[in-house]
Formats: C-alpha cells, sequence, structure tokens
C-alpha cells in the first residue's frame, strides 16, 4: 500500500483529513488525535496519507520521532494503519506513538508490530457541583490573570522551568503559545499566574471547550515547590470552572507522576480512560 507524504497539505485535504479523525471518534467515543497534531493539520502542516479507491483512507502526523495516525472506520482491517506506523517509522528511525483511549485495534496492531508500551496518561474528572475546598496562597505570593501581548515570554520561561523533564510540554515556544491564543476556547480570565517579587513563579491554565471544563496545565516553578502553590493554583482554577456554571471538570496527568495523582484525586478526582505510548523497539 503506498502512504503519500505532504510538506502542505492542500485545503481539500486538510478537511478530509479532519473528516477522518471526526468519524473515528463518532464511531470510537475517544478522539484520535491530539490537540497539537489537529492544530498543525488544521494549519495545513505536514502529514502522511493512505487512500482506499481515491478516498482518504488513514491520516498520520510526525514531530520529531512521536506520531499519531489515524484509519477512518469505514476502511479499518485493509492494512492503513500498518502502512502508515511503517513510513513514519521509516521517516523517523525511532518512534513513539500515541494510542488514545488504549482501544483494542490499537493495542492490537502495536503488539504486531513489537511495539512496548512505557508511558501512560490518566484522564481524571470531578463533578463542579461538589463542594471545594478554600484556596490558601503561601506568603508572598500575588494572583492575577494572564495579560496577551505582556506575558507570554515571562510565561514560556517559567513553563520551560516547570517541566524541564517533560518531553512535551517543556518544549513550548512562544509560538506555540500564541496559536493556542488563537483558538475559540482561549480566555485570559481563566488564565492565572502566580508572582513572588513580580516574577512569575507558577500558573494554572484553565479551557473550556465542548461544555466542559479543563486543567488544562498546571506548572510550579522548581524555586516554588513544597510551599503548597500547585494545590493553590488548582483550585484557583476549578473556583474558576465552577463559576461558569459548568457542570465538569477533567484533566490529564501521567500515570507516574505519583504526587500529581494523588493530589488531583484528594481534590475529588477520579481515573476514567487513559492514554497509552508506545515505541518501536530499537534497530
Amino acid at each position: 500500500m503506498d502512504v503519500i507524504t505532504r510538506e502542505r497539505l492542500t485545503d481539500d485535504e486538510v478537511g478530509d483529513a479532519l473528516a477522518v479523525a471526526e468519524a473515528a471518534a463518532e464511531v470510537d467515543g475517544v478522539r484520535p488525535l491530539g490537540e497539537s497534531t489537529l492544530l498543525r493539520l488544521r494549519d495545513g502542516g505536514g502529514a502522511f496519507l493512505t487512500r482506499d479507491g481515491g478516498t482518504l483512507a488513514g491520516v498520520g502526523v510526525l514531530d520529531g520521532d512521536a506520531a499519531e495516525f489515524v484509519v477512518h472506520p469505514g476502511f479499518r482491517r485493509r492494512g492503513h494503519g500498518r502502512a502508515l506506523a511503517t513510513a513514519l517509522l521509516g521517516a523517523a528511525g525511532s518512534l513513539r506513538v500515541w494510542a488514545h483511549g488504549e482501544l483494542p485495534g490499537a493495542v492490537a496492531l502495536a503488539g504486531s508490530l513489537g511495539f512496548e508500551r512505557f508511558r501512560a496518561l490518566w484522564k481524571m474528572r470531578r463533578p463542579l457541583d461538589a463542594s471545594l475546598p478554600e484556596v490558601a496562597w503561601p506568603a508572598g505570593v500575588r494572583l492575577r490573570t494572564f495579560q496577551v501581548g505582556v506575558d507570554e515570554d515571562a510565561w514560556v520561561r517559567v513553563n520551560a522551568r516547570a517541566f524541564a523533564d517533560h518531553p512535551e510540554q517543556g518544549a513550548w515556544t512562544r509560538a506555540d503559545l500564541e496559536r493556542r491564543e488563537r483558538e475559540p476556547w482561549f480566555s485570559a480570565a481563566g488564565f492565572f499566574l502566580a508572582e513572588r517579587d513580580g516574577e512569575p513563579i507558577g500558573f494554572h491554565w484553565t479551557k473550556v471547550e465542548d461544555g466542559v471544563g479543563e486543567v488544562y496545565v498546571v506548572g510550579v516553578d522548581p524555586s516554588a515547590q513544597g510551599l503548597g502553590l500547585g494545590r493553590a493554583l488548582t483550585l484557583t482554577g476549578l473556583h474558576h470552572l465552577r463559576s461558569l456554571g459548568l457542570p465538569t471538570v477533567i484533566l490529564y496527568a501521567d500515570e507516574s507522576n505519583t504526587p500529581a495523582t494523588g493530589m488531583y484525586a484528594r481534590l475529588g478526582f477520579e481515573h476514567f480512560a487513559t492514554d497509552a505510548m508506545y515505541r518501536a523497539p530499537a534497530r
């Protein structure tokens, strides 16, 4: 099966690729592509494509050695997934692939290719009509909301320090931030910065999409860890989301980050789904 490589997608190909992802989400009950991949597709970025009878059947996106791909439900079990995985691996040399929701078909394909499960993200949720503790701030810390056009560089710096060991979040640039500022869901009113001596030392960026609130990103500068700032920032965002009348809030947390998952559990969050990352065997 031929895999077509595109450096840039046409407008028609963008629409077709997004339609493939939407069809899969409707059938599977889980979105097959993460936010960064979807943004790249919407912007017409490069992709790997397979066709079946002239119709777009599969889409893959590669970022370094990390990839995501999806096959339209109407064209599964015809070799499109294997062809995309093989092409992505050939282009990257090594490969890490997300399996959102760890659906049986994705797990089976990973196993048949000899891929190893090595990382997992927990998806957690809690109702917002349940009681929330009040926020207790450490001494000397001031809270304010993010100012578009002013705070971008400072946020990128504190985010890089807070997520220095995180393979995706810690690599964000100002362009990554500004791209999301242009999204319909972006609201500076739900983007909180904690400052000490005039410098950001932590943040909670909330998100509201499709009527669901999200703890989008919470980060604390290493210099401010141990002060209870992560809990205070999380609660600040939760109170904000509840004030909007939203019924539910979700978040994603690395399964291995037990301090974070433990804190979220104590705040009433429950694990209800998992995204897993698989990697190709060493050559």
